[in-house]
C-alpha cells in the first residue's frame, strides 16, 4: 500500500460549510410557468449565509433560481459567476411541484427513525420531493438536517443516478461493480454518487470521451491505492505523518497514516482537506474511514484541488490533455516517475486502459511519467 505523498503545495483550503446550510432549503420547483396566474409556488428565499449545490432552488426578488454547482454568498442573478439559472417568476408560498423528472423516479417515503445508509434516496411527503442522504443517519428530517441529506433530482432511467440534478455519473453501477469486483463494502458506488456534489466538475467537464477518462483515471489510481478498494486503512500504520505544523497533530503522533481511496495522509492533508470540506478531519480522521460520503470527498478533494509532488492536479491533467501519467506524478511523483518504480507506475497504467475499455473510450496518450 502507498499512501499520497506530502506535497509542497498544501493548495486552496476552500472552506465549505456544507454541514450547516442557515436554513430549509426549498423544493425544486416545475419549470416555465410564465403567467403570473399560472406561476409556480415560490422556493424558500435565497440566504446569503447558506451553500447552495448544484439543483437547489430558491426565491429571489419574484422568481425562482436553480443553482448549477456549489456557491455562497452569491445574490441569484443572470451576471455573475453565472452560477444560478433563473427559473421564471413564482408566486404563493411554496410547497409547490414535485421537483423535474419525479415522474421517472420510484423511492419509498421517508420515515422518520428510521436509519438510513450514505446514498439511499427517498421521497418527503410533506413537499414531494426527493433527497439523497450524504451521511448515514438514524432518521434525520432531510428539509431540516442538511449535514446529512441534500436535494435529488431524477435523472431518468435506471442509471447511475445523480445528485442535485448533476445529470448522472458517466460510470454506471454495472460498470463501477465490473472495476472493483472484490471491494469492501464500504466503498459504495452510491457513497461516490452523493460525494460527486463536492467537486460538480470533476468527470463533468470537456467532450463526453474526456468526461469518461477523468473518471477512468481516477478509479484507476483509486484501485492502485487500495488494492481494488479492498483497503481502507493503510497496511502499516505505524508511520509518523505528523508535520511540524502550528497546529499540530491533535488526534495523535500516529494518527494520520493513509486512508480512504486515495490513501489520504499527513496531517497538512487532513486539515486541508477538512478546511474545504467543511469537516474537522485533524481532530477526527476516523471519519476517512468510517463514513463513506466522507471517504470518498477527500479523494475528489485531492485529485481536484492538490498538484502533490507534480505541477498540475490530477483534474487539470485529464480535462487539459497532459494525460493520465501527470495524474501518477501529481499522487506520486518520482517514488513512482522517472524511473523510480516502474512497476508500480505499470500497474496504474494497466487499470486505467482497463477501466477506459469498460467505458468504451480510448486511453489516450501519455500514460507514463
Amino acid at each position: 500500500m502507498r499512501s499520497i505523498s506530502p506535497s509542497p503545495h498544501r493548495g486552496r483550503r476552500i472552506v465549505a460549510l456544507l454541514a450547516a446550510l442557515a436554513g430549509v432549503l426549498g423544493p425544486l420547483t416545475v419549470l416555465g410557468a410564465a403567467s403570473p396566474a399560472m406561476a409556480a409556488d415560490c422556493a424558500a428565499a435565497w440566504n446569503s449565509g447558506a451553500v447552495y449545490t448544484g439543483g437547489m432552488t430558491v426565491s429571489y426578488n419574484g422568481d425562482n433560481w436553480q443553482a448549477k454547482w456549489w456557491t455562497q454568498g452569491e445574490a441569484p442573478s443572470t451576471g455573475g459567476s453565472g452560477v444560478w439559472a433563473d427559473q421564471g417568476a413564482c408566486g404563493g408560498s411554496g410547497g409547490g411541484g414535485t421537483g423535474g423528472g419525479s415522474g421517472s423516479c420510484s423511492y419509498p417515503a421517508w420515515v422518520a427513525g428510521q436509519s438510513y445508509a450514505t446514498g439511499a434516496i427517498v421521497q418527503y411527503t410533506a413537499n414531494g420531493q426527493y433527497y439523497i442522504a450524504t451521511h448515514d443517519n438514524p432518521g434525520y428530517d432531510p428539509t431540516i438536517s442538511t449535514w446529512y441529506w441534500s436535494p435529488y433530482t431524477c435523472a431518468g432511467g435506471s442509471g447511475g443516478g445523480g445528485t442535485g440534478g448533476s445529470g448522472g455519473f458517466v460510470v454506471s453501477e454495472a460498470q463501477f461493480d465490473q472495476m472493483f469486483p472484490n471491494r469492501n463494502s464500504f466503498y459504495t458506488y452510491s457513497g461516490l454518487v452523493a460525494a460527486l456534489s463536492a467537486y460538480p466538475g470533476f468527470a463533468t467537464t470537456g467532450s463526453a470521451t474526456v468526461q469518461k477518462q477523468e473518471a477512468a483515471a481516477f478509479l484507476a489510481n483509486v484501485d492502485h491505492e487500495t488494492g481494488g478498494l479492498v483497503y481502507i486503512n493503510e497496511v502499516d500504520q505505524s508511520g509518523n505523518y505528523c508535520a511540524n505544523e502550528p497546529y499540530g497533530c491533535p488526534a495523535g503522533t500516529y494518527a494520520y497514516y493513509g486512508r480512504g481511496p486515495m490513501q489520504l495522509s499527513w496531517n497538512f492533508n487532513y486539515k486541508a482537506a477538512g478546511d474545504a470540506l467543511g469537516i474537522d478531519l485533524l481532530d477526527n480522521p476516523g471519519l476517512v474511514a468510517t463514513d463513506a460520503a466522507t471517504s470518498w470527498k477527500t479523494g475528489l478533494w485531492y485529485w481536484n484541488t492538490q498538484t502533490g509532488p507534480g505541477t498540475m492536479t490530477a483534474h487539470d491533467a485529464m480535462v487539459n490533455g497532459a494525460g493520465f501519467g501527470e495524474t501518477i506524478r501529481s499522487i506520486n511523483g518520482s517514488i513512482e516517475c522517472n524511473g523510480g518504480n516502474t512497476a508500480e507506475m505499470q500497474d496504474r497504467v494497466n487499470d486505467y486502459t482497463s477501466f477506459t475499455s469498460i467505458l468504451g473510450v480510448p486511453a489516450g496518450s501519455n500514460l507514463t511519467c
